[in-house]
């Protein structure tokens, strides 16, 4: 331990000169060694202070040259670290002598002592390099006495407490390096330092200098070995006490131009080659474990923090304490140097496993990672890399990629869409990183555009479809995309858009599409129906779809145009015939052309069968002619009908309709007079018409109603006395040369003396009431309301006074319904009154109170019944008349006597047995009630006056209807009476 006791031993390296010219310098400037001794601390304590066999492995690895090794152990409390290769010369020794210079020069020489050497003051003050040319030693010790001989550094030390720059002065010293190796440091360690927790640091580091010192092969520390092994150009394995790491390493080098050395030190721009190493860990199969965090290596550890997947090795400048980079051109040059050889080191990667190496978005962790990841970036989507699906690589800013992984899907697309990539990027493991590099997407709307316009046999697409069934399946929205897909057709064509397509099916459609020319009908080729096709909302062609496609509606719809143009529609004719036997008919196919007994083309619907029942009821100028009678023969009849060829009346139905069928006749006015009635309840849910009701001779309306009510449909049709049928037959039909409802029926006594019994005309009375003969007293309109009013004032007709009270109720009903309008109507010349006269207009007036009848003259007066049957109002403002209460002042005469309800006799017993709650008011009783009007006074039974008081005579007649009025119940009125004049129960069962 200590120094040699042999200390005279050669200067084979020229140490004394080299003391001799350090102390020169010292005694001619003191500051210099102030300099000196304050470099060296600012290494000592800065920048070297942890990288003691860092340093010593770059010096090793400089003197191996390539294969070497580096052995480190304590003996007698000294650090030795031995390494073969190169042994100790002269420059050698004048770089450790030196903080300022290295002896290092060119490429290969990354740190062969220089001021890196500034590491070994951690652990020792006497530090000793011995080689199997020589060797040398440094002393803080005889440091210190050489500098106390001198005046200026002797000043400078007492103020440094004794503090001496170690390595400024070198000796020589005689020791050989132990055997099979050319050099070693030997460092006596300073009281305090722990040799095996110094060799256990060293031990966590050996793994990592094998890897970034390439010329090391071997590490050992202490009882450790580290070995690194060489797979091939690229793969490397370092074997150590825990386990082996392997690692996928790309190198590069090259040299600076001159513009990229500025801002570099003088010793630096001497170097201009550079060098840069990318390392991947790998396991044994080769499947990278990207890193997460790391550190730049220059070559070994570096304070600038990097994100990277994998490691960077360079030899870029650094910072004087070897921790940061220099800031400089040099050094981004590098670094971009670096990143465009990243893709190399991705391609020796598995296709599959390249993702994993693309520095996914992030912050930075340093300044030195911002550049360095950007510059990846940039590389990487401009490179060719990525695994294509037709073989070759493809660069990211070029590829694309599905959204799911579809082998099937990409082996069918990988010569048709350029830069697709394989299946196995469709990975959810691989978004991230294709996302990061901008790589587009494949999804529904682009797989579309992708294969539209490609020309394949029809098999290949039936493949397509398979393929994508699983997007659809996953994706609602890409549903909707794929309807947009082309589609090859029977005919040979492609087309675009799967929704008007029609599938072949067992029905043989194209062997009838055959004997169609129809543009726009589009079947699909049966090699390439699937499935998927009729998911995305093709048809399946059988005759039903067939007659669903909006192609041959069209078709159907101008064959009689074409036909009178000189086209042969015959076949036309004949096919549609043919699908509709396997189907139900559609609405449209009475525009069908079909031949007409005069040779010509009519629609289906304006044609009759040659025998049809409806040609005994037609007008001579009905506009319907006769289905030729050959083209009939060869047809069911009802397959004809079912197209709309007319055999009788057709009942037309019509789901939710908006506004009247113009189709049908006076349609409007029917939907205009429903929707005033009940305008609550409009529009209705369905329209009902009958055909050709207009088309009817007059003289041959009975024929036609027997023709209609013997018919299942027509017959429900007519039931509905409000639908249009109905409606229309009884206004517009013709029995005897009147309207329907111009007459009653023989029996509807009721209506008896206002309207007319029909004659007989050959029908019974059920069809003459779905006719609209009159059964009941009824008002449905304003001709109705008219119509009444005319019959009620016609003197000649012996109409009975109930007759005529049902009559006046029914019209202020419709009044009051809004079924009539008084203001459509003139009020009439004359009325009937209660007693059954005709009296002049200007005479009457329309009781609106019961009482008043006891003093008015009944031939004057107009009225629909007791005040709980009709209203008074809407009648007189129907007739324009006054009512019976404004058309007199009258008032009681006497005083009578006036008791509460209750108290009268007889009342409370009357009212329990009828259930009538007895009234809460007064009652004025008189023994004689008389009433004066304007000329004369009346004897009545009982009266309300102005005031709304309640007066009575004191009979059972007259008290009976005061006390109906004020209970509100004036339908008991008699009963009331016949027990006020007997009140007992009993009188009730008479």
């Amino acid at each position: 331990m200590g120094i040699v006791a042999k200390v005279n031993a050669p200067d084979v390296f020229g140490t004394a000169e080299l003391r001799r010219s350090v102390l020169q310098s010292w005694e001619a400037s003191p500051t210099r060694f102030r300099e000196d001794a304050n470099a060296e601390e600012d290494l000592r304590l800065g920048g070297y202070r942890d990288r003691l066999l860092v340093e010593l492995a770059q010096n090793a690895a400089d003197a191996a040259g390539e294969g070497g090794v580096l052995r480190v152990r304590v003996v007698d409390g000294e650090l030795r670290v031995a390494n073969t290769g190169a042994p100790l010369t002269a420059e050698g020794v004048a770089g450790l002598a030196s903080l300022r210079a290295s002896a290092k020069r060119g490429s290969a020489a990354v740190g062969r002592f220089g001021v890196g050497f500034a590491a070994v003051l951690a652990v020792t003050d006497e530090p000793r390099v011995v080689s199997a040319s020589g060797g040398v030693l440094f002393s803080a010790e005889r440091t210190r006495e050489e500098a106390a001989r001198l005046p200026g550094p002797a000043e400078e030390l007492a103020a440094r407490g004794g503090e001496v720059p170690v390595l400024r002065l070198v000796w020589p010293v005689e020791a050989a390096p132990p055997e099979g190796f050319a050099t070693e440091v030997r460092l006596p360690l300073r009281p305090g330092i722990d040799p095996e927790a110094l060799l256990a640091a060293f031990a966590e580091q050996a793994a990592d200098l094998l890897l970034a010192l390439p010329a090391l092969a071997e590490i050992h520390i202490g009882e450790q070995s580290w070995r690194r092994e060489d797979e091939s150009a690229d793969r490397l394995v370092v074997h150590g006490p825990g386990g082996s790491e392997r690692w996928l390493v790309h190198r590069g080098s090259g040299r600076l131009a001159e513009s990229e050395l500025t801002g570099l030190g003088v010793e630096a721009r001497g170097d201009t080659a550079w060098w840069a190493c990318w390392a991947l860990p790998i396991d044994a199969d080769g499947v990278p474990r990207p890193l997460d965090r790391d550190v730049l290596h220059a070559p070994t550890p570096t304070d600038e923090r990097l994100s990277l997947p994998a490691r960077l090795l360079a030899g870029v400048p650094m910072e004087a304490d070897r921790r940061r980079v220099s800031t400089s051109a040099a050094v981004d040059a590098i670094l971009v140097f670096a990143a465009e050889s990243y893709p190399e080191l991705v391609g020796k990667v598995a296709a599959e496993h390249r993702s994993a190496l693309v520095p996914l978005p992030g912050f930075p962790a340093s300044d030195v990672d911002d550049k360095l990841r950007q510059a990846v970036g940039d590389r990487l989507r401009v490179e060719s890399w990525l695994p294509g699906a037709a073989g070759a690589a493809v660069a990211p800013l070029e590829a694309r990629v599905l959204d799911q992984p579809l082998p099937d899907l990409v082996e069918l697309l990988r010569d048709s869409v350029p830069g697709l990539l394989t299946a196995e990027l469709s990975e959810a493991r691989h978004k991230k990183a294709l996302s990061a590099l901008e790589v587009g997407r494949l999804g529904a709307a682009e797989l579309v555009q992708a294969v539209t316009g490609l020309e394949r046999e029809p098999s290949w697409w039936y493949r397509l479809y398979e393929a994508l069934r699983p997007l659809v399946s996953q994706d609602p929205r890409a549903r909707e995309e794929f309807t947009a897909l082309p589609v090859p057709l029977a005919d040979g064509r492609t087309v675009t858009g799967v929704r008007d397509v029609l599938l072949s099916s067992d029905s043989d459609p194209a062997g009838i599409l055959s004997t169609l020319d129809i543009s726009g009908l589009r079947i699909a080729h049966p090699d390439a129906t699937h499935p998927l096709l009729e998911q995305l909302g093709a048809h399946a062609a059988g005759p039903a779809e067939l007659l669903d496609s909006p192609a041959l509606e069209e078709a159907v719809r101008s064959s009689v145009t074409d036909a009178r143009s000189g086209v042969d529609t015959g076949r036309l004719a004949e096919a549609v015939l043919g699908l509709v036997e396997k189907a139900q008919p559609r609405d449209w196919l009475g525009a069908l052309a079909l031949p007409d007994s005069e040779g010509d083309f009519r629609r289906a619907d304006q044609l009759l069968l040659p025998d049809a029942a409806l040609l005994d009821v037609l007008s001579e100028e009905a506009p319907l002619g006769v289905l030729d009678a050959d083209f009939a023969a060869r047809w069911p009849a009802g397959l004809l009908r079912s197209v709309g060829v007319v055999d009788s009346f057709v009942v037309v139905v019509e789901e939710e309709p908006a506004e009247a069928d113009a189709g049908f006749a006076d349609a409007q006015q029917w939907w205009i007079e429903q929707e005033d009635a009940r305008p609550e309840q409009w529009p209705p849910a369905r329209f009902v018409g009958i055909r050709d009701l207009d088309l009817v001779a007059e003289d041959a309306w009975p024929a036609a109603i027997r023709l209609l009510t013997g018919d299942a449909d027509t017959y429900r049709a007519l039931q509905d006395p409000d639908g249009y049928p109905a409606w229309w037959i009884a206004r517009f039909a013709a029995l005897s040369g009147r309207p329907p409802r111009h007459w009653r029926l023989p029996e509807a006594e009721e209506i008896a003396g206002i309207y007319d019994p029909v004659p007989d005309v050959g029908l019974d009375a059920e069809q003459l009431r779905l006719a609209g003969v009159r059964d009941t007293m009824r008002v449905d309109d304003v001709d109705d309301a008219i119509d009444l009013m005319e019959r009620l004032g016609d003197p000649d007709r012996p109409i009975r006074a109930g007759t005529a009270l049902r009559a006046h109720r029914a019209l202020a009903e419709a009044v009051a319904c809004a079924l009539i309008d008084p203001a459509e109507i003139d009020p009439p010349q004359a009325v009937r009154s209660v007693s059954g006269a005709v009296v002049s207009a200007e005479r009457a007036a329309v009781l609106d109170e019961p009482w008043m009848l006891g003093v008015l003259d009944a031939p004057l007066i107009v009225s629909g019944g007791s005040p709980d049957q009709y209203d008074a109002e809407a009648l007189a403002e129907l007739f324009d008349l006054p009512l019976a209460s404004e058309e007199n002042a009258m008032q009681v005469r006497g005083q009578g006597r006036t008791q509460r309800w209750p108290e009268v006799g007889r009342v409370a017993t009357t009212c329990e047995l009828l259930g009538v709650v007895i009234p809460e008011g007064q009652v004025t009783l008189h023994d004689t009630l008389r009433v004066q009007t304007a000329t004369t006074d009346h004897r009545v039974h009982w009266w309300v006056d102005t005031a709304g008081n309640v007066h009575a005579e004191r009979t059972p007649d007259g008290l009976g209807r005061a006390l109906a009025w004020a209970a509100g119940r004036w339908g008991e009125r008699f009963a009331l009476a016949a027990l006020l004049a007997d009140p007992e129960a009993t009188t009730l069962l008479r």
